[in-house]
Parts: C-alpha cells; structure tokens; sequence
C-alpha cells in the first residue's frame, strides 16, 4: 500500500471487479487484507467526509453519516456549531470552505453540503469537479441554472449525489408512488399542495442598522457569491431563508419534500407555464404568503397510469387550497402542509415528507412493489452506500441529482414567477432552455423597498418607497442564471 494512495487503490479495486463481472460493488474488507467481523466496518471501508454548514440541519445529516470517518467541518458561524464541533472532536475546523479545501479536500472522499441555500451550488460544484461525492441539503440551489449544472456536473463526474429531501427514501413515499403508478387513483390533473411555513420572518424590509460581526462569525464567508451587504443578525443562523439574496421563502425551504410525491410519480418533468401571486413584493425579502400554478403538458404514459397535461398550485404563508372535507374516520391533514392528488377514480393525499399517504375513499389497496425500498428508510445511508458503489454498478440514491436537479429547477423557476408577477400574465417557459418565451420586450418590473403608512383624521396615507423599474427580460435571466460578485465563479456548463 506503500507505493499507492488509499483512492487510487480503492479505484483500481473497484475496476477489477468490475471487470470480473463480481456482484458486490462495495470493496469488503478482505481486498484490505483486514477482518471485519458481522456489524463491523473496517476503517479503510469508511468514507472520510467533510462537512460544510454544520450548525443548522447539518447536524442532522451528519448524525446519520457517524458511520463513516468525519475528518473535517466548517461553519461561519462558530457558536451556532460549537455543539457539532465538540460532538467531533477529532476533525478540523473551518470558517471558509475554500480554506478547508485547499488543505483537506485531497484527502476526503465525499462532502455534505447545509449551508445558506446562495452558496450550496458553488461548494458542492467545487467538490464534483474534484470527484468528490456530494449530499446537499434542500433546495438544492437557490437557481434553476445552479440546479441544471450541479445535475451534468455529477454525470460528467460519475459521483453519488443526494439532495436532503429525506422522505423520498420513506416507505410512506414508495407507498404513495406505487398506487399512483398501478393506476388506483385514476389519471391526475389537478394537484394542490401547500404548507404552513414560513415560521421565520418574512415580508419585511431590509434592516437599516449595521451591527458589529461578531467575533465567532466569518461574515465575508457567509456573504460567499452574493451582493456584499453589512452585517445584521437578521439575516443569520435559520432566518437566511425569508431573504431573497440567501434563500427562497417557505417554496425552497419545504416545496423539495411536499411536491416529490407528485413531481417522481407522476414524471411531471419541465412545465409549460407558470404564474404567480403573492403578499406585498419587497425587493430584500420573500412576501409572507404566495400562490403559485404550474400547467405541465402531457407525458408519455406509464403501462397502468395515462399521465394527461395536469396543474399544480402551490400555497403557503397561510393560504390554503379548498381541501377535501370528507375524510375517511381516523384520518387528518399533516399540520405541516400535504399535496392532494385528484385522479379520475380516487383523491390521494400524501403528507410533507411523503409520510403517510392515503386515498379520500378509505380503501388501502395493496399494489406490486414498483419502487425501490431504502433499507430502513436511511436517505443519509443510502447515500453512504452509493458512493462506496463503482459509477458502473451504482444504483442511484432516491434523491440523486439526476431525480433532483429537475424538481428544484421547477421550484426555483416558480421562485422566479413570484418575483415577475407585476407582469401580471402567465409565463410560458422553455425549460430545455431556461428561459421565459413570452415576457413582452420593453416590459419592467420594480419591487417595494420599503412600506410605511401614517393616519391622518381616521385616513390612511401610504408612504412606499420602490425600486426603479428595470427591464422585465433581464431581470428574469438574473432570476434563473445568477450574478455572482466578483472572485466567486461556478465551473462551465459541461456538454453531457
């Protein structure tokens, strides 16, 4: 082993069984030279992972990786995890990715990704083109164009993907896909769904006063490739998500687990059109409450299911679609949000994390096994297990970025749609080419920067302060491909 490194070794390990046509895709423990008895994993069977964004669900999604080596994390924000830093404290810490990169990324294997959603897509982007396996927290990207190269990247590269939508590897979500796709709901073409996010603040304006960065906190680190603005502690630890420049409001935070039922099941692909309406349009945060409708064209169609053009309207922020009153006797509504799939012969509904499913007429039928089951329903595991499998032999994680890239793509294109609603008009979209067809050429748009109202003799007088209007084509092409400040720079699209 002297002569060769441990990734090389365990590369040419994995083409030699390849080659022998040798059913295990995980190099056991003998090719090591190494016992491993029943229960036990031999060290040099363990990925060495890094963690980047581990104060928040990074956390989480390193708890279900303790199976392997964690030999490094980073985190801007060294209070918010200080918790996960002591949990290991064997690995190296870091305030900047690039840093822990340019020491540590030779040595490392695979990398879980739970920053801010503004940085996901260039950390983990860094990591394939260095063929590195990477588990990325949802939304996968704030961007459809973040999210399309992130899905080429890793088919160019052959890496194990993830996104974090952890209920796709559930037994509630296999349960749900296979009545749809046995046809026990009938051809679908309505689909509602909402949640009951945002629980953080939303719809406001900017914060004027500039606070002092605190000394645990690498601000510049957290800023990454978005426009500079002066520290506040309104935009970080967790409430990043109700500010446009970080994240993407109650849609990107929870859309990535409530609309992956419907999204695979039904292989509902790029839509055609979409329109969106919301709560006042501040240009710093996401409104408080939004509605959102896709129109998806037809698909071609399953052997038991036809798969007709459908709609699927979003809610959120406390909006509620017109809900099924007639439930089956024990049966009730996940307080966090579902989706209603209404099909010719029956009306599912399928709770946030795809837990749960059941059909408005009571019946429970028991259907063929048509998806893949997750042993213990493990989606940080299942991970774990498809990057220790040769690119040749893998089977794909349920949340693998060739399933995800796509399904964040809508999501972020209906982010967009909010943000263009002054057009009042639906957008046709061209998804193949990310970009809106029809949005006239001389069109602008403008935001509310700031809303205030005084009262005078039992009148209101409203104060609003707006942006200027700009150009409604160009602003849209910054909504799907982002500006990047500069020093930061995504990897070319590849042609694959």
């Amino acid at each position: 082993m002297s002569e060769l490194s441990r990734r090389s070794f365990l590369k040419k390990s994995g083409m030699a069984l390849a080659g022998m046509m040798v059913a295990p895709t995980i190099v056991p423990p003998s090719v090591f030279g190494k016992a491993a008895g029943a229960g036990h994993t031999a060290p040099s069977d363990k990925l060495n992972i890094l963690g980047v964004g581990v104060g928040g669900r990074g956390a989480a999604d390193l708890r279900g990786m303790e199976t392997e080596n964690i030999i490094g994390l980073c985190d801007c924000d060294w209070k918010y995890a200080k918790g996960v830093f002591d949990r290991y404290p064997n690995a190296k810490k870091y305030s900047d990715y690039r840093k822990m990169y340019d020491e540590m990324l030779k040595d490392a294997d695979a990398v879980m990704v739970a920053t801010a959603d503004h940085t996901h897509a260039i950390i983990a982007a860094d990591a394939i083109v260095n063929g590195k396996h990477v588990y990325v927290e949802k939304p996968m990207t704030l961007y459809p164009y973040e999210s399309r190269l992130l899905t080429k990247l890793a088919k160019k590269h052959k890496v194990a993907t993830q996104m974090g939508n952890q209920g796709a590897s559930s037994a509630g979500t296999r349960q749900a896909i296979n009545w749809l796709r046995n046809g026990e709901i009938g051809e679908v073409t309505r689909i509602e769904s909402y949640t009951n996010r945002p629980i953080w603040p939303q719809g406001m304006a900017a914060p004027k006063e500039v606070m002092k960065v605190p000394k645990t906190m690498d601000w510049e680190a957290f800023i990454g490739p978005a426009k500079f603005r002066p520290y506040n502690s309104a935009y970080t630890p967790w409430n990043f998500r109700g500010w446009w420049d970080f994240g993407s409001g109650a849609l990107g935070d929870m859309a990535n687990h409530i609309l992956q039922v419907p999204f695979r099941g039904l292989e509902l692909g790029y839509p055609e059109a979409v329109i969106g309406s919301s709560t006042m349009l501040m240009s710093d945060a996401c409104p408080s409450a939004q509605k959102i409708t896709y129109r998806f064209p037809a698909r071609d169609n399953m052997p038991k299911l036809g798969l007709p053009g459908c709609e699927l309207t979003w809610y959120d922020g406390g909006l509620m679609p017109n809900l099924p009153l007639d439930l089956p006797e024990g049966k009730s509504f996940d307080g966090n949000g579902v989706s209603v799939l209404y099909g010719t012969k029956d009306t599912m509904v399928v709770g946030t994390y795809g837990y749960n499913p059941f059909l408005c007429s009571g019946r429970e039928p028991e259907v063929p096994q048509l998806c893949r089951v997750v042993p213990n329903d493990h989606h940080q595991q299942d991970w774990i297990r498809a990057c220790k499998e040769s690119p040749e032999n893998r089977v794909p994680c349920e949340s693998d970025f060739a399933y995800a890239g796509p399904l964040n793509e809508m999501i972020t294109m209906g982010v967009a749609a909010v943000r263009l609603q002054g057009l009042n008009q639906w957008l046709d979209w061209d998804g193949e080419n990310m970009v809106f067809t029809n949005i006239p050429e001389n069109a602008t748009v403008r935001d509310v920067i700031e809303d205030k109202f005084s009262i005078n003799e039992g009148h209101p007088t409203f104060d609003r302060t707006y942006t200027d209007p700009v150009n409604a084509r160009e602003f849209a092409a910054r909504l799907i491909k982002p500006v990047y400040r500069d020093g930061w720079t995504l990897p070319e699209m590849p042609q694959v």
